[in-house]
């Protein structure tokens, strides 16, 4: 099996990579700045005997993401969507840019290669499509909707593609990890007991590809969580500081 990882340099990622890999699955490595995953690639293909290609890609040139997939050596069994920006909320609620970013990189720039990769998928009736989204996109709340909102669309944007692509035996599975001590989360405040490590993300999503889950939230407290999150009342729900 072949599997892409695209936004390899994130810590995330490198765990998937390392998983993967011990498990003899070669990989196509696809970062913004290629060479960055250099001490990766050689690491895991001397460990594990597999096949590391390093790609370069770039969530936010859209124009470069047709032909980015084109060049890789062989088209993948897997591709999974790893990159994401969790930006300044605060900023990004004053400064237009800021957001731009925060919506670009967590949905616009996701939906733009899951479109090239989809379409290819359809036509060979085979693959995997894995889609890091999130919890916070399960209700928007005050503290985060911006991230919280892209979010959302790519997690509905999966729905649909699961349904379209069921029916040429393509599937597609969102995972929503909750709160990962990376370094996109570093100095925020993160409960222990609601903080999953990077390997332990690689491990339940490696497991659940196989399992071919639809919907996974790598921690089982976070589905709780969300569940009662979801169910309250909006004349209630707004006026709590979330």
């Amino acid at each position: 099996m072949t599997v892409l990882i695209l936004g390899a340099t994130s810590d995330m990622a490198i765990a998937l990579a390392r998983h993967l890999g011990a498990k003899g699955h070669n990989l196509q490595l696809a970062a913004r700045n290629a060479e960055h995953v250099l001490s990766l690639k050689k690491d895991i293909e001397i460990k594990n005997k597999v096949t590391v290609e390093n790609i370069a890609f770039d969530a936010l040139d859209y124009d470069s993401h047709y032909e980015a997939y084109q060049r890789l050596s062989v088209k993948p069994d897997v591709a999974i969507v790893v990159f994401g920006y969790l930006g300044e909320h605060q900023t990004g609620i004053k400064d237009w840019k800021e957001c731009h970013k925060i919506i670009d990189t967590n949905y616009t720039g996701a939906v733009s290669i899951l479109n090239v990769i989809a379409n290819d998928f359809e036509s060979r009736r085979a693959g995997t499509i894995v889609g890091i989204s999130s919890v916070a996109g399960d209700r928007g709340r005050m503290s985060n909707y911006l991230y919280g909102s892209a979010k959302a669309g790519l997690t509905a944007y999966l729905s649909g593609l699961r349904n379209r692509l069921f029916h040429s035996g393509v599937h597609v599975m969102t995972v929503k990890p909750g709160f990962v001590d990376t370094k996109m989360t570093e100095g925020l405040p993160l409960p222990a007991p609601l903080t999953a490590q990077p390997e332990a993300v690689a491990k339940r999503i490696y497991s659940a590809l196989l399992g071919k889950k639809n919907v996974v939230y790598v921690l089982p407290i976070w589905w709780i969580i969300m569940t009662i999150i979801c169910a309250i009342p909006e004349f209630i729900f707004k006026k709590l500081k979330l």
